[in-house]
């Protein structure tokens, strides 16, 4: 396979780049474990530097299609059953459509940082600072979903911010910013001693978990979000349908 970028492109180098991967990892021999070449041979021979390259990469990790192995090395990621839900909601949209109401028993607004996955979502430098949303929800009588949210950059909320109103209200209202598409991850694993203190259940216990990468209409990253869910409590069903 022949490696080329057009330079001449008003294409940006990165997106030509993860065209060229997206075929790559298509080969027989890539989706059977072979290791893709490393980021210094890859990027000259494309002609790019690293870090163009490694957004490119960083993008088809976000997408579940290859994996990083720290002193392996980057190869095809495989296939688990993952689904791309439509016609998704926010949680507060997903509790009234149970006629449930929701409370918010903690919230707390900071700049923390991130962890790894969410500043290459959001494509920025290690070591710096995002908006952090840390809310502990649920019914009245029962806190059953912890959330940790990490926000774009590019959006100007504060430590201030009023979140009386739903999330991603207040993102479009105050900000002109709609979000459009959620790309999720659920796992299950066991509770952590500070995630059961939070949701009242013993350290160990069975949760769910979570993530959304949430973007805009324009495919911009928007918020990088983490839920911990009560397993007695919660239920995340899919509806998959043929056309």
């Amino acid at each position: 396979m022949k490696l080329e970028l057009d330079h001449n492109s008003s294409t940006p180098l990165h997106q030509q780049a993860e065209e060229v991967l997206r075929k790559m990892i298509q080969q027989e021999d890539y989706r059977n474990g072979k290791l893709l070449p490393n980021e210094v041979d890859l990027s000259k021979q494309l002609n790019i530097s690293r870090n163009t390259l490694r957004q490119a990469i960083n993008k088809l990790v976000f997408e579940g299609l290859l994996i990083r192995k720290k002193g392996y090395g980057t190869c095809v990621a495989p296939q688990d059953v993952m689904s791309n839900a439509r016609n998704w909601m926010s949680f507060s949209q997903e509790m009234a459509a149970q006629g449930m109401q929701v409370q918010n028993f903690e919230l707390h607004i900071s700049w923390k940082l991130p962890p790894k996955e969410a500043a290459e979502f959001f494509g920025i430098e290690p070591g710096r600072k995002l908006l952090c949303l840390e809310r502990l929800r649920g019914k009245p009588d029962l806190p059953f979903v912890f959330f940790i949210s990490f926000f774009s950059p590019s959006i100007p909320m504060s430590v201030s911010e009023d979140m009386s109103k739903p999330l991603y209200e207040i993102l479009q209202e105050r900000y002109g910013i709609r979000v459009k598409t959620s790309r999720e991850q659920i796992s299950a694993k066991g509770a952590s001693s500070e995630i059961s203190d939070k949701l009242s259940i013993s350290a160990g216990d069975p949760i769910l978990v979570r993530k959304r990468f949430v973007l805009d209409e324009n495919n911009g990253p928007v918020e990088y979000n983490i839920g911990y869910y009560r397993a007695d409590s919660f239920t995340y069903s899919i509806e998959c349908t043929n056309e």
